[in-house]
């Protein structure tokens, strides 16, 4: 895989200092995430990415955005946020950038804690904080966001269509039932080093979210749920998954087509 690589302008680093392990509520301390990777890949997303990344800098000082191919200056609006940033000369698919995102992270000193984020503006960082204290305080491997963790709420903005098709995916995994997975296919994962050491992903597209359920099982990796919130604009929508696809994922993951 062909990948270019750019240093990032580099915010200020924060010291080190006492974290807030325990309470996922409390203010974030200096220097707390620096042992912190987020991965973000990025396809196309010219008009929200530096907004995302501007944003998530504000509390997460490592991270890298895989640029995978995009044609509409996706690339500048990651240097010009201050992340690292790695381009594909093309298109490879999601899987294959979050790939090349967690190789780039676990090859940096000190990194620890790793986290797949998008890059249209739907993760929250706030959910990303709780879930990067709660993997150091507990004997997990890997917590994976879920949309269906609490009862539905009247401002829920799961669309309906996308709340079918993530059940039927679950109802049809028998892995991601006994892992007790409700929304396998959340893109907001938080792991450890352990988990990024192992990681291979090698299937083409969107179909990375079911391989990730077959290496969690096939590893023997500790999982766990936490229920985060998914903010869907119109933007997000316009990028997200529609029913074809959600059944194109299932197929995809059925028949295991691998990149070479």
């Amino acid at each position: 895989m062909s990948c270019i690589m750019s240093e990032p302008v580099i915010p200020p680093s924060r010291p080190d200092g006492p974290g807030a392990a325990g309470d996922p509520a409390a203010p974030v301390a200096p220097g707390e995430f620096n042992d912190t990777w987020l991965i973000v890949p990025c396809f196309n997303e010219a008009t929200v990415i530096r907004e995302v990344l501007e944003n998530a800098l504000r509390t997460f000082p490592n991270i890298v955005a895989v640029n995978d191919g995009s044609r509409d200056g996706s690339d500048r609006e990651i240097h010009a946020a201050g992340a690292h940033l790695v381009n594909h000369p093309v298109n490879l698919g999601q899987g294959a950038a979050i790939q090349t995102g967690i190789e780039f992270a676990r090859s940096r000193d000190g990194a620890k804690h790793f986290v797949t984020f998008d890059a249209d503006g739907q993760h929250q960082v706030k959910d990303v904080v709780a879930m990067v204290r709660r993997l150091r305080e507990e004997p997990v491997d890997i917590i994976v966001g879920t949309r269906f963790g609490r009862p539905r709420s009247e401002d829920d903005q799961v669309p309906l269509i996308k709340r079918i098709v993530l059940k039927t995916v679950v109802a049809l995994s028998p892995r991601t039932r006994r892992l007790g997975l409700t929304d396998a296919h959340n893109g907001l994962r938080v792991f450890n080093r352990k988990v990024a050491m192992e990681t291979n992903l090698r299937m083409n597209g969107m179909s990375h979210a079911s391989e990730f359920v077959n290496l969690m099982d096939e590893k023997g990796w500790r999982v766990a749920e936490q229920p985060v919130d998914i903010l869907y604009t119109e933007y997000s929508m316009s990028k997200g998954q529609s029913l074809f696809n959600g059944v194109n994922i299932l197929s995809d993951s059925l028949i295991a087509r691998r990149l070479p």
